[in-house]
């Protein structure tokens, strides 16, 4: 991946940036090895939490599996914090949303007093520290926190705990190591490749050489003798200690230069829970859609998607039998979870056939729909499966049932004459008594729609408890709310694409595309926000890499820049690593972004929790 230092050539010396995903703002990074940021100053030390070892103990020897992930949830989490005041700090995310409402559920079946702070950035996560630091000493992270030095940024007191549940990856390695303020909410199984504790961390040693006073030749043999092995012996440590150095820097760019995304934290708030055998029926609805949230989101690969929708399939076997002989199964205000092979096709169930088509990402970038020639295919598409336009306009719900019966596997049928093979994808959906039914995407396009609402001018933690609350069964008239916003972002969404394509805004910059949404573009204020900006980058380079002809363009990333502030002429930027089958959903761009706003001298924000774009 040679892109880390090209991308920003484009930046103008002074100008402002936002960096929309990008990565802790700290230390600016001057050369590539340095990409992987010192972990204190002045040289590879020991962590704050262990210079308190006399100068003469041993550095502690420690592996991953002795560092300090939580191993039982229960114990060394819940029963911890079950009769303290909690601070929760949750980030503006749908996955954090739901681990959220599960740990809200837990809090309320046993009285935990608690006060949910939400934090769309780092700024305000360090605005909330400070503001609530000395009413609480237990403080839970949801999906943030995990890939920075907390200890550094936040200087806690020493009596303050940290729980963090965060999928972002790499984990910062002295979060990994601090044994008594951070502990760490992840799965165990999850493939972390944590540096060992003896390549990254030593303890300071007394490097002062001692002054002798020199006389004038006449010092005897012996001495001088002891003195040039003393030499010997502080040069050849002085060697090892610079190679230890090389060694580490190399050891943390190699574990830092890629961004990723671990087990979605829902899942991990719904294992303790069933560890705790409180396990609702809501909780694992909740966890469902944690996962789904990373999955439209593309932050996870199809197949730890496919291990998870697994793991969580026997779980709802598991609820559904436990439910067959209960009274209420077929009451109408019951709750159904099913697990289904449903057509990935956006909020069908809840449009017209036909706009979902034309607004799908798969769909649209597979027949190519912002051209001619597109609409024409689109119209074969419709009559190869026999469907007239009469009836695949109108909503789904008013589609003959004739049609509706076997619409599965004549989408499907069709689908794979015209390129389009993955239109079947493993997910689940739930049944709100006899009337109502919601895919999980469903749920997720309008939670993230209620979250980045512009329509309605406010603070943002006002959208974001909208949307913490259409998660909830009872409040179906906000959940319906967000459908309708979802509609909008995504007919915006794929409008812009369009645009983008036929105008050629799509432009190669030598080893990166770059495109940028000028000030007055129709939507470009819904662009503003990260999430919304990162569906359109996906979306745009997906159709982008389905239109070109040019081969190389096809295996380049994209850097997409909008409008945040006009009035402050600041701009929010997103990189998106290659469109490729086989990747690893890995991205590079938080430390390019790091290295190219320090050369250009520009003046950036790296503010949100994602290190790079998602």
């Amino acid at each position: 991946m040679g892109w880390a230092v090209c991308p920003i050539r484009f930046a103008k010396e002074g100008d402002r940036f936002f960096i929309g995903q990008s990565a802790v703002r700290r230390r600016p990074i001057i050369s590539g090895a340095d990409l992987a940021p010192s972990l204190s100053r002045g040289g590879p030390r020991l962590p704050p939490f262990l210079r308190c070892l006399p100068a003469s103990s041993p550095s502690p020897r420690r592996s991953c599996s002795a560092a300090m992930f939580v191993s039982d949830c229960r114990r060394e989490f819940y029963d911890v914090i079950v009769s303290q005041r909690v601070l929760l700090l949750v980030a503006s995310d749908v996955d954090a949303l739901c681990a959220c409402k599960i740990l809200q559920a837990l809090f309320q079946c046993d009285h935990v007093p608690y006060t949910l702070v939400p934090v769309s950035g780092w700024q305000e996560l360090e605005t909330a520290f400070l503001e609530h630091k000395d009413q609480f000493k237990y403080f839970v992270f949801i999906n943030c926190g995990a890939n920075v030095d907390l200890l550094e940024i936040l200087q806690p007191e020493e009596d303050t705990v940290f729980f963090v549940c965060d999928s972002h990856r790499p984990i910062n390695v002295v979060n990994v190591y601090n044994d008594t303020q951070i502990k760490l909410l992840v799965k165990q199984d999850d493939d972390l490749d944590v540096p060992a504790y003896d390549d990254i961390f030593r303890d300071d040693e007394d490097e002062e050489e001692d002054s002798e006073n020199e006389s004038d030749g006449s010092e005897p043999s012996e001495k001088r003798r002891r003195f040039e092995e003393d030499v010997i012996e502080r040069t050849m440590k002085r060697r090892q200690r610079r190679e230890w150095e090389a060694r580490r820097r190399e050891i943390l760019f190699d574990y830092e230069q890629y961004e990723y995304h671990g087990t979605s934290s829902a899942m991990v708030m719904f294992d303790l829970a069933w560890m705790m055998s409180k396990d609702l029926n809501d909780m694992l609805w909740w966890a469902i859609v944690g996962l789904t949230d990373q999955w439209v989101q593309d932050k996870i690969t199809q197949m730890k998607y496919v291990t998870d929708i697994g793991i969580l399939q026997r779980h709802v076997s598991r609820h559904n039998h436990r439910n067959e002989d209960e009274e209420n199964s077929l009451s109408i205000d019951c709750m159904r979870i099913a697990f289904e092979y449903d057509l990935r096709l956006a909020l069908y169930q809840h449009w017209s056939l036909y706009e979902s088509l034309c607004n799908t990402s798969y769909t649209s970038a597979s027949l190519k729909l912002w051209s001619v020639q597109g609409q024409k295919r689109l119209q074969e598409f419709l009559a190869d499966m026999g469907l007239p336009l009469k009836q695949v306009k109108q909503k789904f719900n008013s589609m003959d049932m004739s049609l509706k019966e076997n619409l599965r596997e004549m989408i499907e049928e069709s689908a794979s004459k015209f390129g389009m093979k993955d239109l079947r994808v493993q997910t689940f959906s739930i049944h709100f008594g006899f009337k109502n039914k919601f895919s999980a995407s469903d749920i997720v396009y309008a939670a993230v729609s209620l979250m980045e609402n512009i329509e309605k001018e406010g603070p943002e933690a006002a959208n974001f408890i909208k949307a913490l609350d259409s998660l909830s069964r009872g409040n179906l008239d906000k959940l319906h709310q967000g459908l309708n916003l979802a509609k909008k972002q995504l007919r915006a969404i794929h409008q812009t694409i369009a645009s983008c394509i036929c105008t050629n805004l799509v432009i190669s910059q030598g080893p990166f595309l770059y495109c940028s949404l000028m000030e007055g573009t129709p939507d470009v204020k819904l662009f503003s926000k990260p999430v919304s900006l990162c569906l359109l980058s996906k979306y745009l380079l997906k159709s982008f890499v389905c239109s070109t002809k040019n081969k190389r363009c096809k295996l380049l990333p994209l850097i997409m820049a909008a409008p945040m502030d006009v009035e402050q002429g600041t701009v929010i930027m997103v990189g998106i690593p290659p469109e490729m089958e086989s990747s690893d959903k890995k991205n590079f761009f938080g430390r390019a972004f790091e290295k190219a706003a320090d050369s250009t001298n520009s003046r950036t924000l790296h503010n949100h929790f994602d290190m790079s774009s998602e």
